[in-house]
């Protein structure tokens, strides 16, 4: 310090000042424990992006659900057919996206209804659009996954469905059980029994112990939620373990305030009372929304690790094929000896190895 002039002995201190780098005194301690930290703040600075399905008969209130659980209006322009349309209209698939920002955190929310589904004299072929597009988002992905560019990958898989079941039933209808068990092995499906305000608690309960039991007696596999590691605190146990025992959820969505016991809550007006959304004495609207929340990653892992590995697996033992959006998929062993014939015809691919061949191909 004696030998510096005072133009550089500030630098010099600020620089120490901020660097900070000082020895812990904890004794054994390194520094990686801050790890996560990172993870944290590079995952919120990216965002999230999720994709939920909606499927069940027109009349149930999956949108004014969808809208309910995310308070915002996804289908701001929506308009209703009538009967007469609804004969000629088969199934279809819309899309919306929104971007829902929380505390900094960036959801990229994408939620695909099924306008159509169960209306048709004969709906025995009505889910094979909603099949078709689960598998096009698995063979985007694949594509997205193989091609050259890798880094801004746009995860568009569908990871989780929420079925919407008709409290007008004695349980699951034909169409309902065969929709599950044609896409449980390419989805998570969570089950929804609709406009739970038309029940009584008696007939809610027995509704859900009939709809479980069908559910096992068939071989639909749900989504169950992964249980509580040993570590975990106990108000996060006890949690876990109501979400499990309200599958299926019977729900109400409202977007409407009404203003009950002097509080202005989202409900439903009835000339006997006010059924409040948000009310967990009244159905179970906030233990789907924890559910949703909480294990929204969950979903995701399970959506990578297995539905799309399956499906992965699947397409590459099959060998590559054009897509139906005109994808190149990955090329079976099979494929490398034309690969090699090519570049005998080609002088000036000479250079090229069989794998950029592949690529080019």
């Amino acid at each position: 310090y004696g030998k510096l002039s005072n133009q550089n002995i500030f630098p010099l201190k600020a620089w120490l000042k901020l660097g900070q780098f000082n020895n812990p005194e904890t004794p054994g301690y390194v520094g990686f424990a801050n790890l996560p930290n990172q993870v944290h703040r590079k995952s919120v600075k990216k965002g999230f992006e999720f994709t939920l399905m909606v499927v069940g008969e027109s009349g149930l209130g999956k949108s004014t659900l969808i809208n309910s659980l995310f308070l915002t209006d996804l289908y701001p322009e929506r308009v209703i057919p009538g009967a007469a349309e609804k004969i000629e209209r088969t199934v279809q698939i819309e899309a919306s996206t929104v971007e829902i920002e929380e505390r900094g955190v960036k959801l990229r929310l994408t939620v695909v209804d099924t306008p159509g589904y169960g209306d048709a004299i004969n709906s025995q072929d009505c889910f094979s659009t909603i099949i078709s597009y689960i598998d096009d988002q698995f063979e985007r992905y694949l594509h997205d996954e193989s091609g050259l560019n890798r880094r801004h990958i746009v995860d568009n898989r569908v990871h989780c469905c929420f079925y919407f079941i008709s409290p007008l039933g004695h349980g699951l209808k034909p169409l309902d059980v065969q929709f599950m068990k044609a896409i449980h092995n390419k989805v998570n499906v969570v089950p929804v029994i609709a406009k739970a305000d038309t029940l009584t608690l008696r007939e809610r309960e027995r509704l859900k112990r009939r709809i479980l039991d069908e559910i096992d007696e068939h071989g639909i596999k749900i989504y169950h939620l992964p249980d509580a590691e040993s570590d975990e605190d106990e108000d996060f146990k006890e949690q876990t373990r109501i979400l499990k025992a309200s599958i299926p959820f019977a729900v109400v969505g409202s977007n409407q305030q009404i203003e009950a016991k002097g509080k202005k809550v989202r409900g439903r007006l009835y000339p006997w009372g006010v059924v409040e959304v948000e009310n967990p004495e009244h159905n179970d609207f906030l233990k789907l929304r924890t559910m949703l929340i909480t294990h929204m990653q969950d979903l995701q892992e399970v959506t990578q690790d297995l539905h799309y590995e399956n499906f992965r697996s699947e397409r590459l033992k099959r060998g590559g094929r054009l897509s139906s959006h005109g994808y190149v998929l990955p090329l079976s062993p099979a494929y490398v000896p034309v690969c090699q014939l090519a570049l005998l015809h080609l002088p000036h691919l000479k250079q090229l190895s069989v794998m950029t061949c592949h690529r080019v191909q």
